[in-house]
């Protein structure tokens, strides 16, 4: 096997040597740094993007940090989480009592036909969990009438794994007072993140030059990288408006299609990775976060901002 080819600054490194270089970033190894990145353009907004429809806001640093202490009492959601007041405000309970009501007719019909509440109460639970696998598949919390694409969907797949684990998700959450939306504004233990899903064509290769520049095969992709910096500030002024305290909100894109030849490489403060593995991505920011998650009242919290400042449909 050829030795991996050693990158210079500035030059662009060949995508077949990123797959054993250790620039690639693995949030496995806290040794693994990238470069420090700064905006290009301090006088104002670079005027490429301007002129791309992204808006005229300067270019964004954005980082996540937990929104307050992890033990504080929080009004309007210090109940116990089993509680009938935490219950009747969460926006998940209808689906909760759609799929109870499911597996409730569903165990009294087959628990008559077959003359044995054993039968009833295993076909109950056999339409809950059919209920749930296919809801997971279709349903998605955004706007009414709005057709996923194959890389949102795969995404939105992803993240209904990612619900045990305490994550919640909103999807195409279209930003007030603008043409854009936000593909997934997702909100757990690791922090708030604002995902951008790209479909890409996998027969050209993806590579990056010195963590500040994104091409794929021979098109840059450095509007992208600005596009997804700007729906997180945007998420993130939103929330801080509607809570009254800081809430930032990282940057993400999830890359469908060709292959990326590194783990998670931090580009232009946006996370780039492939798509499949955004689930990967998750855990191990969750477990590097450590003492700084964000506890369960913090997430409840921040959803219930989220579902009041974007004007989306049913949660999934």
């Amino acid at each position: 096997m050829p030795a991996p080819v050693p990158a210079q600054d500035g030059a662009d490194v060949p995508f077949w040597a990123w797959g054993a270089s250790q620039d690639a970033a693995d949030f496995d190894d806290p040794s693994d740094e990238l470069p420090p990145d700064r905006p290009e353009y301090p006088d104002g907004p670079d005027p490429e993007y301007q002129a791309g429809g992204h808006g005229s806001r300067p270019t964004p640093q954005v980082v996540v940090t937990p929104v307050g202490t992890a033990g504080e009492e929080r009004e309007g959601i210090g109940q116990h989480l089993g509680s009938l007041a935490h219950l009747s405000g969460n926006p998940r309970m209808r689906i909760w009592q759609r799929r109870i009501i499911i597996a409730v007719i569903a165990g009294v019909v087959f628990g008559i036909l077959l003359k044995s509440w054993e039968w009833g109460l295993t076909f109950a639970v056999l339409a809950a969990i059919i209920d749930t696998v296919v809801r997971s598949r279709t349903v998605f919390s955004g706007p009414a009438g709005v057709r996923l694409t194959k890389a949102q969907r795969r995404t939105v797949r992803q993240l209904a794994r990612m619900e045990r684990r305490g994550y919640r998700a909103m999807h195409c959450a279209p930003i007030p007072n603008s043409q854009e939306q936000i593909d997934h504004l997702v909100v757990g233990p690791a922090g708030v993140f604002a995902i951008d899903s790209e479909d890409w064509d996998r027969r050209m290769p993806v590579r990056t030059s010195s963590h500040r520049e994104l091409w794929h095969g021979p098109r840059s992709m450095k509007d992208r990288l600005k596009h997804a910096r700007w729906e997180a500030q945007q998420a993130s002024e939103l929330l801080s408006a509607e809570l009254g305290s800081p809430v930032t909100v990282r940057p993400t894109m999830a890359v469908y299609g060709p292959k990326i030849p590194w783990q998670v490489a931090e580009i232009r403060d946006v996370d780039v990775f492939s798509g499949p593995q955004l689930h990967k991505y998750l855990k191990r920011r969750t477990r590097r976060m450590k003492g700084q998650r964000l506890s369960a009242s913090e997430i409840e919290r921040i959803d219930k901002a989220a579902h009041m400042v974007f004007p989306t449909g049913s949660a999934s």
